[in-house]
């Protein structure tokens, strides 16, 4: 029997789609909500040693109370670039030097900046969409090429899974923009 020689592989297309999924959560990490949280450093790159080294390389980050962050630097020479590297990335808070730890107290969040960070998050979402889509489209070309080595119910059902994947996946993102966005939206 012909229709046996086609297999798609279900499996990578859900690797990847997981992917996905776990990009969106990285940058929703990034995103500043009115809490302090480590991971909200995680995509600063400092100019150290000749190079762009994320920030977590160069010192220990701590959140010591709700409010504050701490990033105990390693190396007294980067102090100055780590501050200026927090500084200038955009997340609006002003570190405070203490010999080589820097201080960041997290400000309150007021009503216009949470509004853009829901923007910020939805942004992010549309991104983690389109890539879940991307991988589907693949996956639907797949079965396109192996039209001829199936019967068109198998063909079907091929499609019917890619889209079904593609549909928990979206649900997922869904998911999780309305989490963080109630998250923002907290005072």
């Amino acid at each position: 029997m012909a229709d046996e020689e086609f297999e798609l592989d279900i499996d990578d297309l859900e690797r990847r789609m997981e992917g996905a999924i776990g990009a969106l959560r990285t940058e929703f990490a990034s995103l500043r909500t009115g809490r302090a949280s480590a991971a909200m450093l995680d995509p600063i790159t400092v100019e150290a040693y000749g190079q762009r080294t994320p920030l977590n390389q160069v010192g220990t980050v701590n959140v010591p109370e709700p409010r504050m962050v701490t990033v105990n630097v390693w190396d007294k020479s980067m102090v100055q670039a780590v501050e200026k590297a927090i500084r200038e990335s955009g997340l609006g808070i002003n570190p405070q030097l203490n010999g080589t730890i820097i201080m960041l107290p997290i400000p309150e969040l007021n009503e216009e900046r949470r509004r853009e960070l829901t923007r910020v998050a939805a942004q992010y979402a549309e991104h983690a969409r389109v890539a879940v889509r991307n991988v589907r489209q693949d996956g639907m070309q797949q079965i396109k090429k192996g039209k001829d080595n199936m019967s068109e119910d198998d063909a079907k059902m091929w499609s019917d899974e890619v889209q079904e994947l593609t549909d928990k996946f979206v649900g997922v993102v869904d998911k999780a923009l309305e989490t963080k966005q109630e998250e923002i939206m907290q005072v």
